[in-house]
């Protein structure tokens, strides 16, 4: 069964999950609705890992995993972050059960493997 989502004036179709039927049908509008719809308003730090995800995806065909994630990201954040636990807590602070699988839907991206 397939959600819908009317994203000026056009139907974007995802799966139950929320994942898009149709990669090339992303958008920041449609972002910001499936984000709406799940009870998540996004913030700058939020459209931050988006751009990462998508950027990851686009160059290694692959959504990054939770620890590429924190490794990559959490150098460039300053000295609040330069414990690695401190920035994975923080990414979960923004996605409070599953950020990389959240991240993956909202940059429009596959669904990632279990355990990433």
């Amino acid at each position: 069964m397939t959600r819908q989502f009317n994203i000026d004036g056009k139907v974007i179709e995802t799966n139950e999950q929320g994942f898009l039927c149709n990669l090339d049908d992303w958008s920041e509008a449609f972002a910001e609705a499936l984000a709406k719809e799940e009870g998540i308003k996004l913030f700058v730090d939020h459209w931050e890992l988006i751009g990462y995800f998508r950027e990851y995806y686009e160059e290694h065909q692959k959504c990054p995993t939770m620890h590429t994630m924190v490794v990559t990201l959490g150098k460039g954040k300053g000295d609040q972050f330069h414990d690695q636990k401190a920035y994975e807590q923080h990414i979960y602070s923004l996605f409070h059960t599953d950020p990389v699988h959240e991240l993956c839907k909202l940059a429009g991206l596959p669904m990632p493997p279990p355990d990433t």
